[in-house]
């Protein structure tokens, strides 16, 4: 029997069978473990070093420094933070002679037969520390190239963000790349202080990051987006710290016609360039601060500042800004003609409608601050995975993944059988903080390469990008309705049943050339695509999704299901014609999971429907004859020696407990008391009196052999995989012993 604590340590031991203390102990430790964070609103040159499609960083520096020498040497330099020691793959694609160091440690250093091989790839373990970790590459040019890419392997699951070195460019996003030397500075020996000035190293380094003289002369608009060719807008945006009825004094001046608005509401208009004075009266609520100003023979700019009872009133950031001190924001060119609400454009969430400096349309555009091609730029800087997919102990807060969908989902559930509906609140925000950005991203995807946030889903390749999480984005919507949630459920069907790799008969597998998973068909899969699809047919009215989700159970039954122990291998693996025939825990938990999801709401008369029931009913019966006394399921279902796994118990109490409840098994007792004993050895064993959750096997991969399963993937607590499953189950426990009382 697998031990993950003492009794005296359990939630069972502090709270006995009441699965409602458990559920909200449960919700309050992931809350209060994982608070709502935001994105980093971060100062990001256009002229750094950007990130490619796979997400690794472009340091070609041949056509950056120019002006380089045969010989010469240049270095790029950046720091990462890390919450905890933190295993990360990077991969490294060398263009010339490159040597790697991290936190003043020689990692690798290329061979000549890397130096001169066009698609060279090197994969280089990193090892990050708790707190700053100082990255230093340097390049050497010769005639086969200079410089490299250099990233993290799974880029858009391993996020990698790197912030500027030097005292003047904190919190600044990217790296810094010298100018060309002659001989090889640092290394092992000498290093670059990375919190000194950069003029005390003797480099001069990129991009720049302030004006020169004539630049800063200029008036604001000019300097930042150029001089117009003809008549354009600028928008400038700040907070006024003033609140409450207010008679204000504007005072400044303006290149050109201008217009001026406080908390959405028109105070000000200029009709010519010149100095001015005004005063308003009102009342000031956020204090947002917005000027209109279009070009003009002058110039293009303003100068603003405001006064309440004779003293000066204080501007901020409106938007709070890593890396740059500037209370303004600033939006341009802008066309005349757009129709903007002073409302809309006082956010960071909508993108403005650009023009080029001759008023041509120009696409989209985003805020800019003060200095040389520096934009607003936010981050998902929250949990960074490492190699083990653990999360150490940042917040998840604001991250899109497939854990996460179900860990959203837990919470809406856990919510409603509680009565607190600030546990909902929670989960909305951290759904709404994706939706709503999510034309932002796919902009910033297109602008700089590689997105700074939803990465998975904006880069949508295979089902873990969009299904789970996509799936509590509709069960959200099901609860408190988004218009923009629809647009994005439509994109997601869309890859699902129109761009998605199929076998000859329509089932869903994994064709991605390269990659470890290559032709293969998971399990895990029905999880990712079934609950999606039933709920996209909900609120979308096209049965046809529906329809799907029903065919690929059938067609995965065919693959994977291994029918003398009535359970399902975790993958079909295409290359070898046959399936592994490991029957894997939560791959099985996926099954049941999933399927009890499509069965609540499939129609009574739906042609598939007798034939799922059989498949689940068949399915509950084999797994339940390989439950341990100790009420979990292990790791592998039919290996005696492999251990006790508390993610795939949980889905199986909360597939038996809906089997019961629905009437899927009526008549066969046994199914409630497996899914009983099953909460019992969880809430036992699994769960403790702090509401941390134990035996959780970490992401997988897939093997031919359980042996992999048994001892190379481990338990980690408070795995994402398992902490939503658990709150879901005793959601389902509670209405299981409540539909038992009533019978």
């Amino acid at each position: 029997m697998t031990v993950y604590m003492d009794a005296h340590d359990s939630a069972r031991y502090a709270f006995g069978d009441d699965e409602l203390r458990i559920l909200e102990l449960l919700a309050n430790r992931y809350i209060g473990a994982n608070p709502p964070i935001p994105f980093a609103y971060r100062a990001f040159s256009r002229e750094g070093i950007l990130q490619n499609a796979e997400g690794l960083y472009e340091m070609e520096l041949t056509s950056r420094l120019p002006q380089a020498a045969h010989g010469d040497y240049a270095y790029v330099f950046g720091l990462v933070w890390s919450d905890n020691e933190r295993s990360i793959d990077c991969n490294l694609e060398p263009i010339g002679p490159i040597k790697l160091y991290l936190n003043e440690e020689l990692l690798f250093r290329t061979s000549a037969v890397e130096e001169m091989k066009p698609d060279a790839r090197v994969v280089v373990p990193m090892q990050f520390a708790k707190g700053w970790n100082r990255i230093l590459i340097e390049a050497r040019r010769t005639p086969a190239g200079f410089g490299c890419r250099f990233g993290a392997d799974e880029a858009k699951v391993r996020i990698l963000n790197v912030l500027a070195p030097f005292a003047g460019r904190e919190g600044n996003a990217g790296w810094v790349y010298s100018a060309p030397v002659k001989t090889s500075l640092y290394g092992a020996e000498a290093w670059p202080d990375a919190r000194s000035s950069e003029t005390e190293t003797g480099l001069s380094w990129l991009p720049r990051a302030s004006w020169t003289e004539g630049e800063a002369g200029l008036p604001n608009l000019e300097r930042l987006f150029g001089r117009p060719e003809t008549t354009v807008a600028g928008y400038g945006w700040t907070r006024l710290l003033v609140t409450g009825t207010r008679a204000l004094e504007l005072e400044g001046r303006v290149y050109g016609p201008a217009s001026v608005w406080l908390d959405g509401e028109l105070v000000l208009e200029l009709n010519e360039a010149g100095t001015f004075r005004h005063s308003v009266t009102r009342a000031i609520g956020g204090g947002q601060l917005l000027i209109r100003v279009l070009s003009g023979p002058q110039g293009w700019g303003f100068e603003l500042t405001a006064t309440a009872d004779g003293t000066r009133v204080a501007f901020e950031q409106p938007q709070h800004v890593h890396g740059n001190d500037g209370v303004w924001l600033y939006a341009g060119p802008i066309g005349v003609g757009a129709e903007l609400a002073a409302s809309a454009i006082c956010g960071t969430n909508k993108l403005l409608p650009a023009v080029d400096l001759g008023g041509r349309p120009a696409g989209l555009t985003y805020w800019e601050v003060d200095a040389p091609n520096t934009r607003l730029r936010p981050f998902y800087e929250n949990a960074m995975l490492s190699n083990k997919w653990t999360t150490g102990t940042a917040t998840n807060f604001g991250r899109w993944d497939y854990p996460l969908g179900v860990t959203m989902y837990g919470l809406l559930r856990a919510a409603q059988a509680l009565g607190r509906d600030e546990l909902s609140a929670y989960a909305q925000s951290h759904i709404r903080s994706c939706t709503d950005m999510y034309d932002y991203s796919l902009w910033d995807r297109r602008e700089y390469g590689f997105p700074g946030i939803n990465h998975q889903l904006v880069m949508m390749r295979m089902l873990d990008n969009c299904g789970s999480f996509g799936s509590a984005m509709l069960e959200a919507h099901l609860r408190e309705g988004d218009d923009n949630v629809l647009r994005i459920a439509d994109t997601i069907a869309d890859f699902m049943l129109n761009r998605l790799e199929r076998r000859e008969d329509g089932a869903f597998f994994r064709l991605s050339e390269g990659e470890y998973f290559d032709n293969t068909m998971w399990a895990d899969d029905l999880y990712m695509s079934a609950p999606f699809l039933t709920r996209y047919a909900i609120v979308s009215g096209k049965r046809e999704a529906m329809d799907e989700a029903a065919r690929q159970f059938l067609l995965f039954r065919r693959y994977l299901f291994m029918e003398d122990q009535c359970v399902m291998s975790h993958v079909h693996d295409f290359k070898y014609a046959q399936a592994t025939r490991v029957p894997w825990g939560r791959g099985n938990g996926w099954v049941l999971f999933s399927l009890t999801e499509l069965l609540e709401h499939l129609p009574e008369d739906h042609e598939d429907r007798e034939a799922l029931l059989d498949f689940f009913r068949t399915m509950c019966a084999g797994v339940a004859e390989l439950q341990s006394s100790s009420g979990l399921w292990r790791q592998v279902l039919n290996e005696p020696e492999a251990y006790e796994e508390a993610s795939c118990t949980a889905m199986f109490a909360y597939a038996f407990s809906r089997g019961v409840r629905f009437g899927w098994l009526a008549g066969d007792s046994r199914f409630a008391d497996a899914a009983i004993a099953a909460w019992r050895g969880l809430t036992g064993k699994a769960i403790d009196r702090s509401g941390n959750v134990h035996g959780v096997c970490s992401g997988s991969r897939y093997s031919f052999s359980p042996d992999y399963y048994m001892y190379d993937l481990r338990t980690v607590i408070n795995d994402n995989h398992g902490i939503g499953i658990m709150m879901l189950a005793g959601v389902e426990i509670h209405l299981l012993k409540r539909y038992l009382e009533a019978w």
